[in-house]
Formats: C-alpha cells, sequence, structure tokens
C-alpha cells in the first residue's frame, strides 16, 4: 500500500440511495445468499489474515478466496455497533447513547426486516445485545445470547457434579432467547455445552432446514468469543500454552512485520509504542500465568474458527458455496478491561471468570493505539472480509474507507431492493451508509465524505485523510487531536497545533453530526 493509493480510497462522494440490479431487471438469479459472521472483542491483528499467530485458517481461507479491508471501521464498542449493524444508522440515532445504554428503537428498519420485503429466510443465532428480541425484528428463527456476555460453558446455574459457574457478579444470570422465548436462567443439560459450538450447531441445523429451498436465506452468526470471560476447553489452551512467553512486546513486533508484508500497512507507518500502563516484559514476574491468559483467549478464537469452518463446509455440502456472500468481522478492538470476579482461579474452566487484560489487547491491536471504548484506531478498526466465489476477486486487497453502516444499503442492493424509507406505515430514518457493492467487484466507489464517532466521551471524526480524535468537552480545542492518516494511520504525530483552522472545521462538523443525531450526552 502507498500513499496515493491511500489517499485515492479516501475520496470523498454524496450520499445516494442505490437501485439494485434487480430493478434494472436482471432477474432474481443474482440475489446470494449471505451469511454475516461477527467476533466479539476481536482485535485486529488476531487473525492469521490480518498478522496474527493464531491459528485460523478457516477465516484465511475466506481472505485467500476473497476480499480483505484494511480501513473498514466500527463503533467502539458492542452494543452501538451492533445497532449500526443492524439498522444502518448511527447507534445515537438508534436510540443507543453514552454511556451504552440500548433504548427501544424506532423508527428503523432491522436488516431483518429489509430483507424479509426482498423474500430472504432471516436466520440469527448468537449474540442480540438490543433492546428487541430478534423475532421481533424480522428473524424467522433465533437461539442465543439476548444480552452481554456470559460464561461459555455454563449461562446459568451449577449442574451436579460441577463446580459454581463462574459469572460477572453472583447471581448474574443473562437472558438467554430460543425462538420468541426468554430464558433465565439458562442451564444447558449438555455437560459439554460451550457457547461457541452451540451457537453453530442451531446455525447448522437452520441451514440443514432452509439452505436446499430455492428461496435465498440471511444467516446472522453472531459469536460472543472472544469475549470475556476467557473460558476453553483444555485440549485449545494446550495448543498455545508457552507460544506467549516470549512476551506482548514481541508478539507485537512480528505481527508488525507480517502486516507490512501483507501489505495490510504503510512501512512508514510506525508501530505505536506500548501502552502506557504495559509494563516491559522482562519486569513481569508471573510470566506462567500472562502466558496462560493470552493461550486461553487464542484457543477461544481458535475455536470459534474451527465453528466458522462447519458452516463453510455445510455451505459446500449444500451446493450453496457459489451463490453464497460470506462476511466476517469483529465488533470493536480487543478489550482491555480487567475483571476478574474469580482472582484465586486460573482462567479457563467453567468456575473461573477472568480477562486477557490491556497488554495482550494492546497486541491484539497491533500496530495502533489503544482498544475497545477508544475513538483511535485501535478502538474502531475492524478486520472485514467479503467472500463470494466467482463474484468477489480471489486474494484481493482494498484500501477504501467503510463502516458498519454500510452493510444494510450493500445486502439491500445485493437483495434487489432499494434502501426502504417506510416501512409498516411510518416513515424511518434513511440510512446512514453506502453500498460496498462497487468494492466487492473491483470498482472505486463513492465514499463517505464524512463518518464520526462518540462512545463515552470518546469523539471522533474523519474526513478522507484527516481524522479529529477527541475527548471531554468538544467546545474546548486543547481536547481534540488531529491526525494525517495517510502518513500516520498509528496516530503518533498530533498536527492540532499546526492545523488550528482544520481543527475547528472539522470540530464543527462533529457537533453538527452530534446534533443531527440526538447525541444525548451533556459534556
Amino acid at each position: 500500500m502507498n500513499r496515493r493509493t491511500f489517499l485515492q480510497s479516501v475520496a470523498a462522494g454524496s450520499a445516494c440511495l442505490v437501485v439494485s440490479r434487480r430493478s434494472q431487471g436482471e432477474g432474481d438469479k443474482d440475489r446470494p445468499n449471505i451469511v454475516l459472521i461477527m467476533a466479539d472483542d476481536m482485535g485486529w491483528s488476531d487473525a492469521g489474515c490480518y498478522g496474527g499467530e493464531i491459528q485460523t485458517p478457516n477465516i484465511d481461507r475466506l481472505a485467500r478466496e476473497g476480499l480483505r479491508f484494511t480501513q473498514f471501521y466500527n463503533c467502539a464498542r458492542c452494543v452501538p455497533t451492533r445497532a449500526s449493524l443492524i439498522y444502518g444508522v448511527y447507534p445515537q440515532q438508534a436510540g443507543v447513547s453514552s454511556p451504552g445504554g440500548a433504548g427501544r428503537v424506532k423508527n428503523c428498519i432491522s436488516l431483518a426486516e429489509a430483507l424479509k420485503t426482498a423474500g430472504y429466510r432471516t436466520l440469527m443465532t448468537g449474540k442480540w445485545h438490543g433492546s428487541q428480541n430478534p423475532i421481533a425484528r424480522g428473524f424467522d428463527r433465533y437461539y442465543g445470547l439476548l444480552s452481554g456476555c456470559c460464561n461459555y460453558f455454563n449461562p446459568g446455574r451449577r449442574r451436579s457434579g460441577e463446580p459454581e459457574p463462574g459469572h460477572k457478579r453472583p447471581g448474574d444470570h443473562r437472558p438467554w432467547g430460543d425462538e420468541g422465548k426468554v430464558i433465565r436462567p439458562f442451564t444447558p443439560k449438555d455437560p459439554d455445552f460451550y457457547t461457541t459450538d452451540a451457537f453453530t450447531d442451531k446455525a447448522i441445523k437452520y441451514l440443514d432446514e432452509y439452505g436446499a429451498q430455492d428461496r435465498p436465506f440471511f444467516l446472522y452468526l453472531a459469536y460472543t468469543a472472544p469475549h470475556f470471560p476467557i473460558q476453553a476447553r483444555p485440549a485449545d489452551i494446550a495448543r498455545y500454552r508457552g507460544k506467549y512467553k516470549v512476551g506482548w512486546g514481541a508478539i507485537r513486533k512480528q505481527r508488525y512485520k507480517r502486516q507490512m508484508k501483507m501489505g495490510l500497512i504503510d512501512k512508514d507507518w510506525a508501530l505505536a509504542p506500548a501502552d502506557s500502563q504495559t509494563p516491559p516484559w522482562k519486569d513481569v514476574r508471573d510470566k506462567d500465568g500472562w502466558d496462560l491468559k493470552m493461550a486461553t483467549y487464542a484457543a477461544m478464537i481458535d475455536c470459534m474458527d474451527r465453528n466458522i469452518g462447519r458452516i463453510l463446509d455445510k455451505l459446500r455440502k449444500l451446493d450453496k458455496e457459489k451463490e453464497t456472500l460470506v462476511l466476517f468481522l469483529s465488533d470493536n478492538g480487543a478489550c482491555a478491561e480487567a475483571w476478574h470476579a474469580t482472582p484465586d482461579i486460573p482462567p479457563g474452566p467453567v468456575d473461573s471468570y477472568r480477562t486477557v487484560d490491556l497488554p495482550w489487547a494492546n497486541a491484539s491491536d497491533t500496530p495502533f493505539r489503544k482498544f475497545k471504548r477508544w475513538t483511535y484506531e485501535g478502538g474502531i478498526a475492524t478486520p472485514l472480509i467479503a467472500c463470494w466465489p466467482g463474484r468477489i476477486k480471489r486474494g484481493t486487497i482494498t484500501h477504501q474507507v467503510g463502516h458498519v453502516i454500510d452493510i444494510l444499503p450493500t445486502l439491500c442492493e445485493l437483495a434487489g431492493i432499494k434502501c426502504p424509507t417506510e416501512f409498516k406505515g411510518q416513515k424511518i430514518i434513511p440510512a446512514e451508509g453506502k453500498s460496498l457493492t462497487a468494492v466487492f467487484e473491483g470498482r472505486r466507489r463513492a465514499g463517505h465524505e464524512w463518518l464520526f464517532w462518540e462512545h463515552v466521551g470518546n469523539k471522533a471524526a474523519r474526513c478522507g485523510k484527516w481524522k479529529l480524535v477527541g475527548r471531554g468537552d468538544p467546545a474546548k480545542p486543547g481536547n481534540w487531536e488531529l491526525y494525517d492518516l495517510a502518513t500516520d494511520r498509528t496516530e503518533l504525530k498530533n498536527l492540532a497545533k499546526e492545523h488550528p483552522e482544520r481543527v475547528t472545521q472539522m470540530s464543527r462538523a462533529w457537533r453538527d453530526w452530534a446534533k443531527r443525531t440526538n447525541w444525548r450526552s451533556k459534556k
């Protein structure tokens, strides 16, 4: 990647609703089945095809047979990202405001509701994290976790012959959904239950039921992995034990070198220094304990990847591989939170509840600064892979800029419909995103002139190659930092003092956006 390519990728464009091939008379045969896979709290560099050392052959297979994005964005945290993904608008417009609460979504149409108008069967398994049951928002079938995070082996109460399952707080039993039914607590009877496997098992069951039909399907598979608590089977953890005793500094440097070699980053972008709260590895006493944390985290991603392989194999067995668009992304950067509800129990088993912690989260977001919740690149940059055999060129990389708000208009276009402006007799908020179809076809698209972010006081605006990042009161100029992402995507050179007029212009645009989208924070 060079700067000319980068600057071409951020050329501004005007917003528009797209007209699909179907509306132009090419018929239904081009409408793909759609499988949308989302990881939870997975860093930008964790997968092998984004520079990681974790074994992800199936995610890598999607990249090898499809398209990787280097500049795709989420909304810094799970709740706002999922709102933008599902409803095609900024999270504030969907009722998700600081500090992250999800209100009842009104005047928005969901991906499932939109695709149902195009005749799609709509299926979902995994983490919803919205205010309404997925069945109430257009999904024909649903199974999974309705809110937040849970114990991977047993989300509910203690089972006979087992220790008390670890929870974030005592008695914290998160609601589980099975079709329209809410179960709380959900205590699985299967002693071998593991959420990542269970979500996949149900997804495969849905594919067996509907995959052979002529009617196209939309499957949204939202994993909880590798969100805390970091829990994995002993055999999976053993696969990575000892590999992280080289330390987080060495892992970051290794990933950074692989990313340059792959063409994912510019060689002139310096690796961001270790976060100030990260101790030098040589000073760490419990190296074995830190190795176990990252080994467990890696094992969770390894397990998720194997399950993605099961989905891909099922599509092949159904002879639907060439008729299916598969998308893979993460909801935010890696998580640096330290939440140790069971400090005396090492990570891994059912009775543990631990996090991977800041130093390893810093490594997961290589080469960027910060992590989940922040609006630096480490918090909002996500891997995005799009694979559609015969339609998307194999093994390609794009540096064009995109955002999760683009998913809804993209899938609407591919389904043969315009982004709806009315639903059930009511006007709805127009989609903020732009279709990615042109990018899938290897063409340049008219991208976003502006993109904006706000979450728990963290703010950002992007216009072309320029990015404004701030925290706190947006009326105070000193709270804004300015970066030229063409030369410095790792955000190390604050140019706010050199370009005060640009800071003024971009901060004014951010305030106008905040007003337009009903930003609720009073800061």
